[in-house]
């Protein structure tokens, strides 16, 4: 695969030896593809990708991967608060409210590709192809309601959850009811604490329940138009018994 390499951004640091085991998809909310790389070169901005990916497919490669680019910002997963030091991001030239408002059959045939190189090179899991409103569900909503995540796991690229067994999902309810947890909306968020969001303060603000459940919807449930609690709850329980009985 080539990559344009003209262009390097010097935001970024040392990863201190960690490992490699998240892709972090993005989209720059930018006019176009040249503002995106000023923006992620831009010493003054301080932020930084390792890729981005044009409407038209380039790929442009901005930071080398053995170093910590800047793209996550404040972000949790699975306990980890570092994000930029175990992963790669990766920006989309797109903008919802801009005439690059479309993911475009070029830019997502090379992410899959991007994505597919990256996952054999570091071993990533399927389970661990991100976006950033999955690590930063209060502050952060791109790539959006609109990105084609069917395209990836339809690649095999990312897991589907929906090929989880409705078997599994009662193994996993029955657990929740025998530890005396019968609330839905209390499941949901152990359930979603244990996949990997951040469900640290949402006890506390209950604000913050929303505003999970609406980054979650955004990744997994918009295509099908649900909005019950009810259907949330159920795509929610397929996907804790898909993390939990696969690899």
């Amino acid at each position: 695969m080539k990559y344009i390499t003209k262009y390097k951004s010097t935001n970024y640091n040392s990863r201190k030896n960690s490992k490699i085991n998240l892709i972090i998809i993005h989209y720059t909310a930018l006019k176009n593809t040249m503002d995106a790389i000023s923006h992620l070169c831009s010493k003054e901005k301080k932020v930084s990708s390792h890729y981005l990916i044009s409407q038209s497919g380039i790929v442009y490669y901005l930071v080398d991967d053995k170093y910590r680019a800047w793209h996550a910002g404040k972000a949790f997963w699975q306990d980890i608060v570092d994000i930029n030091s175990v992963s790669i991001g990766i920006e989309l030239d797109y903008n919802p409210d801009g005439k690059n408002n479309k993911f475009s059959f070029k830019m997502i045939s090379s992410l899959k590709k991007l994505i597919f190189k990256l996952k054999k090179k570091y071993k990533i899991s399927k389970k661990n192809i991100l976006a950033h409103s999955d690590i930063a569900p209060f502050r952060k909503k791109d790539p959006g309601k609109y990105f084609p995540w069917k395209a990836l796991y339809s690649s095999k690229l990312i897991t589907n959850i929906e090929q989880t067994k409705n078997g599994d999902v009662k193994i996993i309810e029955n657990w929740f009811h025998n530890h005396n947890i019968f609330s839905k909306k209390k499941i949901i968020i152990l359930a979603l604490s244990l996949i990997g969001y951040d469900t640290r303060q949402v006890y506390k603000k209950p604000k913050l329940y929303s505003e999970l459940l609406k980054a979650y919807k955004s990744r997994y449930i918009y295509y099908k138009n649900m909005s019950k609690n009810k259907e949330v709850y159920i795509i929610i329980m397929r996907h804790l018994a898909n993390f939990l009985l696969t690899k």
